[in-house]
C-alpha cells in the first residue's frame, strides 16, 4: 500500500469512528455542558487534567472558555492543571508523579467546582488521584475517556458524567476527545447565550 493510501484510511476511519460514537456520546456531553454551566452560574470553576496530548487537550479545553470558542462572551473560570512545571515538578520530586494533579486539586479545587479529567485508557494513576482528591473535596467529575473507562469508570459518583469514546486505538479516542470538548464548549456557549 502506498503512503497516500495509508493516509486515506486514517481519515475513513476516523471519520466513521466520529459517526459511531455520535449517538451513545450525545447524551452524556449535553449533560457535560448542563453541569459545567451550572457550575459556572455559580461561581465555581473547572479544572482539567491530562496526561502527554490529553493535557494538550486540557489546555485547549481552558483556553476555549478563558477566552471565547466561537463567539464573544464574559470569560468562564477555568484551569488547566498541566501548565504550571514548577509546581508539577516540585510535587513529583517531592512526592511522587501520582500526586502531581491530585495535590492540585486539594488545593484550588471547592465544592462544587468541576474536574475534567482525560485518560484515554482511563488508567492513568494521577488521573485516578486526581479524581479520587475531586471526591474528597466534593468536586463533580467529568471523565473523558476510552477503551472502556478502565479502572476511572468504576470510580464515578452519582452525578459524574462519563464519556466513554468506544473505541480501543489510541488516536482515533485522543480525536473524538477533541470533538467531544468542542462539543462541550459549543453547549456551554448555547445553554448560557442561546443559539445562534
Amino acid at each position: 500500500m502506498d503512503l497516500a493510501s495509508r493516509i486515506a484510511l486514517h481519515f475513513e476511519d476516523s471519520a466513521q469512528t466520529k459517526l459511531a460514537a455520535a449517538e451513545q456520546l450525545s447524551l452524556p456531553l449535553a449533560d457535560a455542558a448542563e453541569l459545567m454551566v451550572q457550575t459556572l452560574l455559580s461561581n465555581g470553576k473547572i479544572l482539567a487534567c491530562g496526561n502527554g496530548g490529553s493535557a494538550a487537550d486540557a489546555q485547549h479545553f481552558a483556553s476555549e472558555l478563558i477566552g471565547r470558542y466561537e463567539r464573544e462572551r464574559p470569560e468562564l473560570a477555568a484551569i488547566a492543571l498541566s501548565v504550571d512545571s514548577s509546581t508539577m515538578s516540585a510535587i513529583a520530586n517531592d512526592y511522587s508523579w501520582e500526586q502531581v494533579y491530585a495535590k492540585q486539586v486539594r488545593a484550588l479545587g471547592q465544592p462544587h467546582d468541576v474536574l475534567l479529567a482525560i485518560s484515554t485508557s482511563g488508567d492513568s494513576p494521577n488521573i485516578l488521584a486526581a479524581v479520587e482528591a475531586a471526591h474528597e473535596r466534593d468536586l463533580r467529575v467529568v471523565a473523558l475517556t476510552g477503551k472502556g473507562g478502565g479502572m476511572l469508570a468504576g470510580m464515578l459518583r452519582e452525578g459524574d458524567v462519563h464519556i466513554c469514546v468506544p473505541h480501543e486505538r489510541t488516536a482515533r479516542i485522543q480525536e473524538i476527545h477533541l470533538l467531544a470538548i468542542h462539543c462541550i464548549c459549543d453547549g456551554i456557549d448555547c445553554l448560557l447565550m442561546g443559539e445562534e
